[in-house]
């Protein structure tokens, strides 16, 4: 069967354990004491299925975890599951549409209470409940029904064949959630459950302590983890906030912590600061862009609250597909590579960079055209009548509020690409927020990425694994933030077509590896070069900071940054 063929190519070395041990690696647990985390961006929630911020979900992968994830070499590997699922093990049917779970046996969750498939059936319900709003939404696209089959033994079948079936249960954002603990946390319930949100009950190497939202966790050894002598920590700190120079600062010159995050800083900061001598920058593309997002929803103030940037009021402006084009045609990519990132960034027309069977050709967008932005603002109807430098239309201006989260780099971009507007005649209003706001996915926020209370906002998201199926599938319709889903969701520019649905279904069918990168270099340019519904900007490696003196580090591009913690330890 050629719909075998993905799901035969996808899976390496599926059998072992993922553990990267090195020599003295070995001992009691907690026996190196602390280790301290510092992520700028600081989490303001435990629950990956209620923030589709990458900072919540990768503290929260300390403590909750899937049943495989993909190691840094994108292959998938096993770690509740007692192995991948594969046609060739019988885990998954030979007409594709069913794949079978088994955990490994004895496990238990920190509170000792042991995990079942009753949790993993449970999980689904909570991500899937028709008045709830998963920001994971996508990961359970096409699943008809999760089955019990025993204590240890879960079958989830899908509506039809899935060449691809690694959605749930698989990588950082799907993790399995105990059902005692959120039991009563269905539906519109599920952000009302603030105790369960902050201190989840896990099966990871660590356990809440105290959360602080938007500040610091601190985080004990889970005496019931499942490997003898991990982790080599007792306890773990995990601090947020500040900025990405302050902490690059505290582990390459200071020393003060052991592993920082998400370095976004220009290329001769970090060089200065690896001078420091006590840490060093580790880096790795995968497929984070960094982009601008269109809203093609009305933001306006003016609307009733519960009716602003929802799909019922287009947008006065960024309805036109002419407006979204000429804004990326002013755009210099390569100077915002140069400036904001050097060698660790690329410049990208594309929201799928990698890997390189699903990547598009596409480099239309990586020529500025000022000229060309104008002509076509001009073409739409968009001229400046009275002179002062902002073209107007039936009597509205040309302005746009511009968003972003609080950084160094990200403020350089948005000087930058302000000018660059600016020349063809658009107006631009600058906002920056908090990261841990702007990511933070707080309903009752009006400043969240998701809720997009503005024109156009810059970010930078990956998925999970190699394949971007799940990720594409974030764009379908209905899929957008709203009220009645806790403004979750992952759709965050509210783009709506039945062709690129349907070729999403086609996707979902296809199994044959070549068509399936065909498929998905579609869907990727109808986003962004036929739609323009959103801007790639920069193909982003991934940046953090090691401390000198901690081991067993792998930085992973494919899952949660922080997917092998387990195995870190102290070097003397």
């Amino acid at each position: 069967m050629k719909m075998k063929t993905l799901l035969m190519g996808a899976v390496a070395s599926v059998a072992f354990a993922p553990s990267v041990l090195a020599e003295g690696h070995e001992g009691e647990r907690g026996r190196d004491g602390e280790v301290k985390i510092i992520y700028w961006q600081a989490p303001s929630i435990l629950n990956p299925y209620l923030s589709g911020g990458t900072k919540d979900m990768e503290a929260a992968s300390l403590v909750i975890e899937p049943l495989g994830r993909y190691d840094e070499t994108g292959a998938l590997v096993p770690y509740l599951a007692e192995e991948i699922p594969t046609v060739e093990n019988a885990g998954v049917s030979e007409d594709l549409k069913s794949i079978t779970w088994k955990l490994k046996p004895d496990l238990v969750w920190s509170d000792g209470s042991p995990v079942t498939t009753e949790d993993v059936k449970f999980t689904a319900e909570y991500c899937m409940h028709p008045e709830g709003g998963c920001a994971q939404r996508a990961k359970f696209d096409g699943v008809e029904s999760v089955e019990i089959i025993d204590d240890l033994t879960v079958k989830v079948t899908f509506s039809e064949a899935k060449p691809n079936p690694y959605g749930p249960f698989m990588g950082a954002q799907s993790p399995i959630i105990q059902k005692a603990q959120f039991a009563d946390c269905l539906g519109a319930r599920a952000p009302e459950c603030t105790e369960a949100n902050f201190n989840p009950i896990g099966t990871g190497p660590f356990k809440v302590k105290e959360f602080r939202p938007n500040d610091v966790i601190t985080m004990e050894a889970n005496e019931n983890y499942r490997e003898e002598g991990k982790p080599a920590f007792a306890s773990l700190t995990f601090k947020g906030g500040g900025d990405a120079t302050a902490a690059g600062r505290a582990v390459m010159e200071t020393g003060e912590f052991d592993y920082a995050w998400n370095m976004q800083l220009a290329p001769d900061v970090l060089q200065k600061m690896a001078e420091g001598g006590k840490g060093k920058p580790i880096s790795a593309f995968g497929t984070l862009v960094e982009r601008i997002e269109m809203n093609l929803t009305d933001p306006s103030p003016d609307l009733p609250e519960g009716e602003r940037a929802t799909v019922q009021h287009p947008h006065p402006i960024l309805s036109d597909e002419k407006v979204r084009r000429a804004l990326s045609m002013a755009i210099d990519r390569e100077l915002l590579v140069e400036i904001g990132y050097g060698q660790s960034g690329r410049a990208t027309c594309n929201l799928v960079p990698a890997p390189a069977l699903y990547a598009s050709d596409n480099t239309e967008c990586l020529t500025q055209d000022l000229e060309g932005a104008k002509a076509l603002l001009e073409e739409a109807g968009w001229s400046d009548s009275d002179g002062d430098g902002v073209r107007e239309k039936d009597g509205e201006k040309l302005s746009l509020l511009f968003q972003t989260s609080t950084n160094a780099v990200r403020q350089d971009f948005q000087a930058l690409i302000k000018d660059w507007w600016n020349q063809i005649g658009v107006e631009v209003e600058l906002r920056n927020i908090d990261a841990s706001v702007f990511f933070g996915g707080d309903p009752g926020s009006p400043d969240t990425f998701q809720k997009f209370y503005a024109d156009v906002e810059m970010y930078a998201n990956n998925f999970d694994g190699t394949d971007p199926q799940a990720y594409l599938a974030e764009r379908r319709c209905d899929n957008e933030p709203k009220p009645s889903s806790q403004w979750q969701g992952e759709n965050i520019n509210r783009f709506c077509s039945e062709e690129y649905d349907a070729l999403l279904d086609e996707l979902s069918r296809t199994g044959e590896m070549e068509k399936r990168g065909e498929i998905a270099k579609q869907l990727n340019e109808m986003l962004t070069k036929e739609s323009m519904s959103l801007l790639p900007l920069v193909d982003r490696g991934r940046v953090s900071a090691a401390s000198n003196t901690l081991g067993g580090v792998v930085l992973n591009t494919w899952d949660s940054e922080l997917w092998n913690v387990a195995d870190w330890y102290r070097v003397e």
